[in-house]
């Protein structure tokens, strides 16, 4: 089930939810609006399910206007954050509510009722829980529990919002993961809520960044972290340094008024430097975290600390203390111009 989302404002009072958003989300794709918060993303996906209502725009389901229908009629599947499941109700019950209070002449007889819910319990890895209450379940397994209900009625579209927010680190990466390759089995079009980068860039087939009602970008995970269309983008995804070419950026050739945005493990470190442009700095903090090890740098008459990450192999064949005087260039970089407003954009 394709969705196209066509020129959508919400406001809320003299809030405004949206601004302007046009989408394209295919058939079969897993999406994620990723974003801070207050950016509008979960207004978009409340407006999608039918719990929200834009004030203009047009949203189509596979061609066909469905801003007339309610949630209900949508066939649309919902997950959130807090799971909402029945605490009353078993496993079993939770996953079965959607097929038993389908109207009459929809509704599956017990026996069918009965197989989809053990069908989808082992979908979900859980099937030996269909005895237990939700108090009786990690958050992760009510998490999948939740899942496996928005997934009973068989919906065209499913929607989550923070699906993971609740859950502890540790669990969250084995979840995205779980949900990553049941999406793969289903193909169901689903959109997925989240502020955390890392998630958004693991699970899904493509990103849709957010800011303040407005689409920023919407790219494939590598396009986002590797090809940022605006300086939000890059600073939201992904560690990045400033250079303002007034400054220390020589190597960047700007003769305006400039900021240019460098990953952390696209510069060169080195005892001496590589040409003309290199910036001499002082070595202030050596971290070594994992496989990767943090080195903060900071030039001569400057309060900013410039933050590098090497790989151990590389560090270990030239470890370097804090103190030291070495010489740092950029291997990648972008440049944007500052307007009058001293508002980025693309250079």
């Amino acid at each position: 089930m394709s969705i196209t989302i066509e020129n959508i404002n919400k406001n809320f009072g003299a809030y405004q939810a949206l601004d302007n958003i046009n989408l394209e989300v295919n058939s079969g794709e897993l999406i994620a609006l990723l974003g801070p918060s207050g950016c509008g993303k979960t207004s978009l996906l409340r407006i999608i399910g039918g719990l929200e209502l834009a004030d203009s725009g047009k949203l189509l389901f596979h061609g066909e206007d469905v801003e007339a229908r309610d949630a209900r009629e949508r066939n649309v599947g919902f997950v959130f954050q807090h799971y909402a499941l029945f605490r009353h109700m078993t496993v079993f019950e939770n996953v079965a509510f959607g097929l038993r209070v389908k109207p009459k002449k929809e509704r599956h007889n017990e026996a069918e009722i009965q197989r989809r819910v053990h069908e989808l319990l082992n979908l979900v890895q859980l099937d030996w829980l269909a005895d237990r209450y939700p108090s009786q379940l990690s958050g992760g397994q009510r998490q999948r529990i939740a899942l496996a209900r928005a997934l009973a009625v068989e919906p065209k579209i499913l929607l989550l919002d923070e699906p993971f927010g609740a859950l502890d680190a540790q669990v969250r990466k084995e979840l995205r993961r779980w949900l990553r390759r049941l999406h793969d089995e289903l193909h169901i079009t689903s959109i997925f809520v989240t502020h955390d980068q890392e998630e958004a860039l693991e699970v899904a087939d493509r990103v849709v960044v957010m800011n303040k009602g407005k689409i920023e970008q919407v790219g494939t995970p590598d396009e986002v972290y590797a090809s940022p269309a605006t300086p939000f983008v890059y600073q939201f995804i992904g560690n990045v340094n400033l250079f303002h070419s007034r400054e220390h950026a020589p190597w960047t050739q700007q003769q305006g008024d400039a900021v240019a945005f460098v990953r952390p493990h696209d510069i060169d470190i080195s005892v001496t430097p590589q040409d003309d442009t290199a910036l001499p700095v002082q070595v202030k903090l050596v971290r070594a975290i994992g496989s990767i090890v943090r080195v903060e740098v900071s030039a001569d008459g400057s309060s900013e600390f410039i933050e590098i990450e090497l790989s151990r192999e590389r560090f270990e064949s030239a470890p370097l203390t804090a103190g030291d005087r070495v010489f740092i260039r950029p291997r990648q970089f972008r440049v944007f111009e500052t307007g009058d407003q001293h508002e980025l954009s693309a250079a």
